[in-house]
């Protein structure tokens, strides 16, 4: 057993379990789950001390050498991990280093230390204050702007505020399902030293920002041993006229000089905050009307979205960069070596205020449909019977259906290539409310 490296990944699931045999170097690597992935992934409600605790005694248990810890999650995973590689002995960046990320209204005021000019005006404010609207005036932000809580998770209980009443209406909803996440984040908050400015403000509070937009793009990257690289930038396209995302694309289409800065703020950024030794992604606008950059919100960890873009385009998933850093190697991503010049990730979607499922494609038509496009990944997500409305994460009177992965040799032939797929993708629906 000795000459393997035992990875422990928390929420492992046959997908990625896949992927990361495709890694290279994985021949000398034993990869084991932490915690189910049901517990991480499809619910709404995390008991994280209860994770953690179950995460120990899978480890303590362990008769072998434990060399890494690691997940490519958003909350509850990503903010586990450091209390875990610390407990353990493993490479992590701080837990300080990532709640300055995480930390909706903590990682504002450290970005705006050292890149003021590239975020949004912003302040937090307590949802159960009634005088919140108030306050937020006297911070200088005014109706129109958006509001989330201090640690969201996807889009969730995100809102854009165009009037007084949809303030209210946004802190009705604020107030009555911010629990769910406020509480498990305040567990891991007991575990970080913040300082006073912060210390007040925990997962109960919401941040106000100004609105900024633009073409938003993804920009992965990592930190080893102080050295930020930024290795790829994916676009996130949305449909024409809406806010839904159409698909997201690699490489980027931005100019390159664009880019460039993108990559040098990242740099700043992350150096100040001392990030270290773990990958990450920034969000970015490109305001092209104004040439202005925004960042809009660092995640600490990879785009689980957009393994298979790299995998098509360089080579392997970018789960490379998680495994290498967790074991102290400087990461060994390749570049450009996959099977295409370019990648994307569809969103298939319908349109409705609400609607009940009647068909899906069968097994069968997504293995013909996946055949007859190269190396092309078919997702349903949903299923005969399934309301609309209950979908987890969706914008309003958009649902996306399935996702749609395929590589191509330029933009004319990727789009060609969806749309001939999409129209056969067979769901029908009984629709709800008219």
């Amino acid at each position: 057993m000795g000459e393997y490296k035992n990875l422990f990944v928390v929420g492992l699931d046959d997908v990625n379990r896949e992927r990361l045999a495709r890694l290279r170097g994985a021949e000398g690597y034993r990869f084991h789950g932490v915690i189910a992935p049901a517990k991480v992934y499809d619910t709404e409600e995390f008991d994280i001390a209860a994770m953690l605790a179950e995460a120990s005694r899978v480890l303590e248990a362990f008769d072998g050498h434990i060399d890494a810890i690691v997940g490519y999650m958003d909350f509850p995973v990503s903010t586990m991990l450091p209390i875990l590689c610390e407990r353990f002995g493993t490479r992590s960046t701080s837990l300080e280093s990532l709640l300055k990320c995480e930390h909706k209204y903590w990682s504002r005021r450290v970005q705006r230390e050292v890149i003021a000019d590239y975020i949004p005006n912003f302040t937090a404010f307590d949802p159960f204050d009634d005088e919140a609207l108030t306050h937020i005036g006297e911070a200088g932000l005014y109706i129109p702007f958006f509001v989330k809580p201090i640690k969201s998770s996807g889009s969730r209980l995100g809102f854009l505020i165009d009037s007084p009443e949809s303030f209210y209406r946004a802190i009705e909803q604020l107030r009555e399902q911010i629990g769910l996440i406020a509480d498990p984040f305040n567990t891991v908050l007991e575990y970080a030293r913040l300082p006073a400015t912060v210390a007040g403000v925990d997962g109960g509070y919401c941040l106000a920002e100004e609105i900024i937009g633009g073409w938003q793009c993804t920009l992965e990257g990592y930190v080893f041993d102080g050295e930020v690289v930024g290795y790829g930038i994916v676009d996130s396209l949305r449909y024409p006229g809406v806010l839904s995302f159409y698909h997201y694309r690699y490489p980027s289409g931005l100019p390159e000089p664009v880019q460039a800065k993108m990559r040098e703020l990242t740099e700043r950024v992350m150096t100040h905050i001392g990030y270290d030794n773990a990958a990450f992604n920034v969000e970015f606008f490109w305001d092209e009307v104004q040439d202005r950059i925004w960042l809009l919100e660092i995640n600490t960890r990879i785009s689980q979205s957009h393994c298979d873009l790299f995998e098509k385009v360089d080579g392997v998933s970018h789960q490379q960069v998680t495994v290498d850093l967790a074991l102290g190697q400087r990461p060994d991503m390749p570049h450009r070596e996959g099977d295409f010049p370019l990648a994307a990730k569809f969103f298939y979607r319908v349109f409705f205020r609400d609607a009940v499922v009647t068909r899906v494609p069968t097994a069968a038509e997504i293995a013909a449909l996946e055949s007859e496009f190269p190396r092309a990944m078919i997702d349903v997500q949903v299923t005969a019977g399934q309301r609309l409305s209950s979908l987890p994460e969706q914008d309003s009177y958009s649902y996306a259906l399935a996702h749609v992965w395929l590589g191509a040799d330029d933009v004319e032939q990727l789009h060609a290539h969806y749309e001939s797929l999409a129209a056969r993708l067979n769901f029908e629906f009984e629709a709800i409310d008219g």
